[in-house]
């Protein structure tokens, strides 16, 4: 293929025909070398071609690279929310800015080659008198949903009796032809989602597009030999719930790329804190702590794992996101309501992301049978449970230690038969008063954390209590309005009484 020749903003405003474009020296070049060169050139220049994908940066990408280098169609195979679809459309950047094609066309022709019998025509008839235009990278970028209602006809295209009987054509001219979504993104990228969404014999129709780079349209001799970069995405789960890509189709995709989740926390909140739709409004009102936003991917962390809950589905990323703007929204209704400018979000927020959890995960019989709403519950308690230790002593190894432990003074308050009732709503005033009235929570903090205390005190003193709960030091109950903990043993022998 001929060396392209770049042509600038200026120049190409100029160029309306065949023949200004030939005296230019542009050649014309496949959308696989396009990919190819401007990959290249990132490459070279140090710049990221995908910006914005966290946690790729040493496997995925550098596999995508790869394969646009050697030229591949590609499969993107992984569970959902693993950022399938925005790779994909961020291909679009590796386009040339513009392209030129035949004016009038019904495909992005090239006004070099063109395949149809409109622009081979009108190259014949006008010479260097073609008209041409020019199309931006953005309209060169083709997405479809496989679903189980696409037909051939959708994707490839077939005859239409309107455009006969309007052209007065009979059936065998190629010009009553109606071309799918495939052919019009000729000299473009096309994506299908969900690819094994598709019935096999739509598979079987993708076959010949794949090895020959041609489409045969029934009842037609003519061969479009379409100009494409293949994306395919698709869920491991698919292969059994809905069902297979067809193992000829999956030969002739030269590159599957395997994609996955976060694999450390801090990634998660990366990817979260940047995609999170939170109003200007909200980021000023309401100050959310580090440890809030560890302890929601730790969620998504435990649901990766939790026997409940069906590991084939996955857990997307778009949980840990929208229970991030749950919880600032929790905090943020609060201040509305005690007329508070700023706050701060809580542990007790965490309670109110239970909507983002419950519709973001597929439950197994188990779980069904243990009620979404208490897994839900059940995963954030396990979260608070796993990250404690990294900030405070593990009770459960003081448990098997004698002597004087740090968590004495806090649990024999409880012991005297103290509670404690903290607010859901209560305002931040009233909220730090009710934390001060247990002795020791102050010192613990100051002893193990002394960082983070004079910023985050009262978040770290709530949790310090929701930790001791969780490994049975304390019992805690927690109401639709506010959260009280006791003594643990007092609180079950009050229960047996009642009993």
């Amino acid at each position: 293929m001929a060396v392209y020749i770049e042509i600038d903003q200026m120049n190409f405003e100029k160029i309306k025909t065949l023949g200004q474009l030939r005296g230019q020296g542009y050649k014309s070049k496949t959308i696989k070398e396009e990919l190819r060169d401007n990959l290249i050139l990132k490459l070279k220049s140090g710049i990221s071609p995908f910006e914005g994908i966290h946690g790729y940066e040493e496997s995925v990408i550098p596999e995508l690279e790869r394969a646009i280098l050697a030229r591949h169609n590609v499969l993107f195979l992984g569970l959902r929310g693993q950022a399938k679809t925005r790779l994909a459309r961020q291909m679009i950047e590796l386009l040339d800015e513009y392209i030129p094609v035949i004016e009038g066309a019904e495909l992005f022709e090239d006004p070099f080659k063109p395949i149809t019998r409109f622009g081979i025509d009108r190259v014949e008839e006008q010479g260097d008198r073609t008209p041409i235009r020019w199309i931006h990278r953005s309209e060169r970028y083709t997405e479809k949903l496989a679903t189980p209602d696409v037909t051939v006809a959708d994707l490839i295209g077939d005859s239409d009796p309107i455009k006969a009987a309007n052209l007065r054509l009979s059936y065998a001219d190629e010009r009553v032809i109606h071309f799918g979504l495939i052919p019009r993104a000729h000299r473009g990228i096309f994506v299908i989602n969900e690819l094994p969404d598709l019935q096999a014999r739509i598979q079987v129709a993708l076959f010949n597009i794949l090895q020959e780079g041609d489409i045969q349209i029934r009842g037609f001799k003519l061969r479009l030999p379409l100009d494409l970069q293949f994306v395919f995405t698709a869920n491991p789960e698919d292969y059994t719930n809905r069902g297979s890509i067809v193992t000829p189709l999956k030969d002739r995709i030269e590159s599957q790329i395997l994609t996955h989740y976060p694999r450390s926390i801090e990634i998660g909140k990366k990817i979260t804190q940047q995609e999170a739709q939170l109003k200007p409004a909200q980021r000023e009102t309401v100050r959310v702590a580090p440890l809030l936003e560890d302890l929601i991917e730790q969620v998504a962390v435990e649901a990766r794992a939790s026997e409940f809950v069906d590991q084939k589905s996955g857990v997307s990323a778009r949980l840990t996101i929208a229970a991030f703007e749950q919880l600032v929204s929790a905090a943020e209704r609060r201040a509305i309501l005690n007329n508070e400018n700023q706050t701060s979000a809580r542990i007790s927020d965490l309670f109110a992301i239970m909507p983002a959890i419950t519709g973001k995960v597929e439950l197994v019989y188990e779980g069904e049978q243990e009620g979404p709403a208490l897994v839900a519950r059940s995963l954030v308690k396990k979260a608070i449970r796993s990250l404690y230790p990294h900030l405070f002593p593990d009770p459960e190894k003081l448990k098997k230690k004698a002597g004087e432990q740090p968590y004495q003074a806090i649990l024999n308050w409880f012991g005297e038969g103290n509670t404690l009732d903290i607010s859901n709503e209560a305002a931040a005033g009233e909220y730090a008063s009710q934390l001060a009235l247990v002795p020791g929570l102050e010192d613990l903090i100051n002893r193990y954390q002394p960082a983070i205390a004079e910023e985050h005190g009262l978040l770290l003193k709530e949790f310090v209590l929701h930790a001791l709960s969780e490994y049975s030091l304390l019992s805690k109950q927690q109401l639709e309005t506010q959260t009280t903990f006791k003594d643990l043993l007092s609180s079950m022998f009050r229960f047996d009484e009642e009993e």
